[in-house]
């Protein structure tokens, strides 16, 4: 008998899943496939990283559900191609089904397997998932990406309009895969692999519920700027592996607070950046930011690093996100400005930084929020900007309710003086930047 694999990755749910449902829609003997990719984990060096946690939770409900309808989910560990080998000498593959991934790592990966499996007679069949609009469905009247997120959102929300049934748009229309699940294949396979065969342990950190209580959403717009507030879904980590459906979200968003939907936007505007100008991993947007003469300090990154800078609000942000993986989104800003601004520290260290430490880490959107904070980026007022995280304090946490919570020593003796005078770094930023864009 010929088996269909769905190969699932960011997109860890078994409803509303594009590709499971082409896969189980077209064709019987449906078997859901899952890699822990060593060319991913091994460059991991905490092996304690909650991420990893959270997808084995996830894969492991997964085949707990599968298994209550006869089936399974094969889960391997290795390097995917590799493992590919494997499974096609196990298996008499007729199709492969995925739900494609824009990262310049994962389109290499996938093009390699592709021709892997093409080369043995196995078609790789794969779908839009991970976003409402890919990166050629929002494109000016010319053909040219939009560079600037305010006119590319007007033609996204312009787009939802053009096709919908009962109010409902096309685009947010969802894949019915439970009404096909008698496809999948009865199969029982092998145990996954804990996470100490793969050299990690259980993380302690506690991870966001996928459950969002409907007020935040409606209150988003008022709230969400507050970080002693629950004023925000905190689905990061959700939307990042696909546990939730963009589409559902996107249509609740829809109804519920066009602020939040928004966001949302953001989300498919900094992929398509990321697809079209896929420098944009490691290199400014606006190329002639590379000429920033850096100051690059070891010593204030390594303060910035550990919430010791002797700025309430950046030290706050910066003990939540190494305490909990997860840094409130206003503050984000703010920590990213002062890194890149004040200590003139390249946004590549930050990025970095965050991509080790966020729960919520996606590439595309951490690239792009920490260029829009350098002023490097797609926004069309870069570098005059420069928070002020004593303004910003007084404004977002008048209170010290954020900051008592994560600084309790401000205030005291105990905590440190500024690493940097706010009116200096601002005239250095500006002269720094003048200098090199001029």
């Amino acid at each position: 008998m010929k088996w269909n694999l769905v190969w699932m990755r960011r997109d860890l749910r078994l409803e509303d899943n594009a590709a499971l449902y082409h896969a189980l829609k077209t064709k019987k003997n449906v078997l859901p496939v899952f890699i822990f990719d060593t060319e991913i984990l091994d460059n991991l060096s905490d092996k304690k990283d909650a991420r990893i946690t959270f997808i084995h939770n996830e894969v492991g409900r997964l085949k707990i559900d599968l298994q209550s309808m006869g089936s399974d989910i094969l889960v391997k560990y290795g390097s995917p191609l590799e493992v590919w080998r494997e499974i096609i000498e196990s298996y008499d593959i007729d199709s492969v089904f995925i739900n494609r991934d824009y990262e310049r790592y994962a389109v290499k990966r996938d093009s390699m397997v592709e021709e892997f499996l093409n080369n043995h007679n196995v078609s790789l069949n794969s779908y839009k998932d991970h976003v409402i609009f890919e990166a050629d469905e929002v494109l000016k009247d010319n053909g040219d990406p939009y560079v600037v997120f305010t006119p590319y959102k007007r033609r996204w929300l312009a787009k939802l309009e053009t096709k919908s049934e009962n109010g409902i748009s096309y685009y947010f229309k969802t894949y019915p895969c439970k009404k096909y699940q008698s496809n999948y294949a009865k199969a029982e396979v092998s145990e996954m692999p804990s996470l100490s065969d793969m050299g990690f342990e259980k993380s302690d950190l506690e991870l966001p519920s996928k459950e969002v209580p409907q007020g935040v959403i409606k209150a988003y717009d008022e709230q969400r700027d507050f970080p002693a507030v629950s004023g925000t879904s905190r689905l990061g980590i959700h939307f990042r592996f696909g546990t939730i459906s963009i589409r559902e979200k996107a249509l609740k968003a829809q109804r519920l607070n066009e602020v939040f939907l928004s966001e949302l936007v953001w989300r498919d505007f900094y992929s398509m950046i990321l697809q079209k100008f896929p420098r944009v991993e490691d290199q400014s947007f606006r190329e002639k930011y590379e000429r920033i003469e850096w100051v690059n300090n070891e010593k204030e990154f390594q303060a910035w690093c550990d919430g010791k800078t002797g700025y309430p609000m950046v030290d706050a942000g910066m003990r939540e996100l190494n305490q909990t993986g997860h840094m409130h989104n206003r503050v984000r800003m703010v920590v990213a400005s002062f890194l890149t601004k004040h200590l003139l520290i390249d946004w590549r260290w930050g990025e970095r930084y965050f991509a080790e430490k966020l729960l919520d880490f996606d590439l595309a959107s951490n690239a792009g929020g920490w260029q829009w904070a350098a002023g490097c980026g797609t926004d069309a007022a870069p570098y005059f900007r420069i928070f002020n995280p004593e303004s910003q304090m007084k404004k977002f946490d008048k209170d010290l309710i954020y900051i008592k919570k994560y600084v309790p020593e401000y205030g005291t003796d105990s905590y440190p003086d500024p690493i940097v005078d706010h009116r200096m770094a601002r005239e250095r930023c500006l002269s720094t930047y003048k200098r090199a864009l001029t």
